[in-house]
């Protein structure tokens, strides 16, 4: 059959042209192309030695003559090139970034192969000498690595302790001690056990032994083992396998332990722990090792437990609803946490910090207590700790009118309790009367002289501000809190 002229063109690609013809006359013609379209064109043989470069990427790596690198290994003129693995597996790598000095070049890597099929060595091309060209998909890609990190910061910050053992309100001796005793621990890598009565702040120093321990930078993860359904604890502690039980995900989900890997497992209200999953969490905290449920894969841990809890623990043992052994084992390092009733000195400053904390989180000003309504809350047992007044100081800040809180609105707050006379607090102090001078030759003690200046400089700042406490803390210098326990030291009301 005749072939029309058309047919042809000036490279003799013709209409029907076998396989052989085609690929003599067409790779040719794309090599020309690529290279000519291309930054840089290299080419290797079977031991990654260069054979050939061209005169363009030559010039881009600064070398005068392309000729003076060829015999020599690709990594000693390109170190980061990957054209030996090409020749070594056969495979493309279609596109790559290799970094030169301070560039990142765009490569395609291809092999080359005899007519047997053997690979006989490896072209690279430098497609792009800057990636403006990929801009769409750079951008793609920048912004997933965004909501990623995005992400893996939000994730972290959710397990991050917030507290530190300065939060811990209070100067008097109980605070004291129980600070000193957390930031012992925190230097220690032994469990802890905080034992103390509800509302105290147990995990508020759990924190912050966390945050001054050497696992600060890991995660701090909480669990209260009162809140989680006891068909729950297992998974929850432990994790599961993917298809533990009739309904469970299809993948692995950590448990809590898992989560707290590198940092501290804050174990609240351990005591409510069921009796069935004591011997695994004892094995879990000798072992530092974790099974979870439905697999048969241990993975080791390098966690460290704090432990809480407001029962007794001795009794449950003696019960035998709680295992004697996991007790040893948790009872390595006790720390007792005051009750609000053991450090009532505590309380102005609590008060304070609290009804200043409130305000910044409700947008309203800050409320003020009456000296008279401090006596009331000073006196009170607070079966619930701190917890329960800053409940009724976050209630006294809703029913509050802009007025000073008094006695009687604490009295109807906390529902007509009468206020005994506080079981461990200072003795009151009777209101002073103007004293007469002394008979001469007599010495006033020196407690009382500095009592009556004391008094007086109340007064005084008192009267300078039109009774305003808060002014007249300014004026002498001291806290609120401070001014409102020297007002009823001194007996001086409204």
């Amino acid at each position: 059959m005749a072939i029309d002229s058309r047919d042809l063109d000036e490279s003799g690609l013709v209409i029907g042209a076998s396989p052989e013809r085609f690929r003599a006359v067409a790779m040719p013609l794309l090599f020309d192309h690529l290279n000519a379209q291309c930054e840089g064109t290299i080419a290797v043989n079977r031991q990654a030695r260069i054979v050939w470069m061209s005169e363009k990427y030559a010039h881009k790596l600064g070398i005068d003559d392309p000729t003076s690198v060829l015999g020599r290994e690709i990594e000693e003129v390109l170190p980061a090139s990957r054209l030996r693995e090409v020749v070594d597996t056969g495979q493309p790598s279609l596109l790559d970034l290799m970094p030169f000095g301070r560039e990142h070049f765009v490569v395609t890597r291809i092999p080359l192969r005899a007519e047997d099929g053997s690979v006989v060595g490896a072209l690279g091309y430098v497609l792009f000498d800057r990636a403006r060209h990929l801009k769409p998909l750079m951008e793609k890609y920048s912004r997933l690595q965004a909501q990623l990190a995005a992400t893996e910061k939000a994730l972290l910050q959710a397990r991050r302790a917030r507290y530190t053992i300065a939060g811990f309100i209070g100067t008097s001796a109980a605070a004291n001690e129980i600070k000193r005793q957390a930031r012992r621990a925190a230097q220690l890598d032994a469990t802890v056990l905080l034992r103390g009565e509800t509302g105290t702040g147990k995990e508020l120093l759990a924190q912050g032994i966390h945050n001054l321990s050497a696992r600060a930078g890991g995660p701090f993860v909480a669990v209260n083992m009162a809140a989680v359904p006891e068909n729950l604890v297992e998974a929850e502690l432990f994790g599961t396998a993917p298809g533990a039980f009739t309904g469970a995900e299809r993948r692995p989900r950590l448990g809590k332990f898992e989560l707290a890997n590198g940092g501290t497992l804050f174990l609240d209200e351990l005591g409510e722990l069921p009796l069935a999953l004591q011997a695994k969490l004892l094995r879990v905290l000798q072992e530092q090792q974790v099974e979870p449920l439905g697999s048969n894969q241990v993975r080791p841990l390098d966690v460290r437990v704090i432990a809480a809890t407001h029962v007794d623990l001795e009794a449950r043992v003696a019960a035998g609803s709680f295992r004697d052994d996991l007790y040893y084992r948790l009872n390595v390092l006790t720390l007792r946490v005051p009750s609000l009733r053991d450090r009532r000195e505590d309380l102005p400053a609590l008060v304070e910090y609290l009804l200043d904390d409130i305000a910044a989180r409700s947008g309203q000003p800050p409320l003020e207590l009456g000296a008279d309504a401090l006596a009331v809350l000073a006196a009170q047992p607070w079966p619930g700790n701190v917890r329960q007044l800053r409940n009724l100081l976050e209630r006294a800040q809703l029913a509050a009118e802009g007025a000073p809180l008094d006695a009687g609105a604490v009295l109807e707050l906390l529902g007509g309790m009468s206020a005994a006379a506080p079981a461990a607090g200072p003795p009151a102090v009777a209101p002073r009367q103007p004293s007469t001078p002394s008979p001469a030759g007599a010495a006033e003690p020196l407690s009382a002289s500095l009592a009556r200046a004391e008094r007086a400089a109340l007064l005084a700042a008192l009267q300078a501000c039109a009774g305003n406490r808060r002014q007249a803390a300014s004026r002498l210098g001291i806290s609120r809190a401070s001014l409102y326990a020297k007002l009823a030291q001194h007996g001086i009301g409204r």
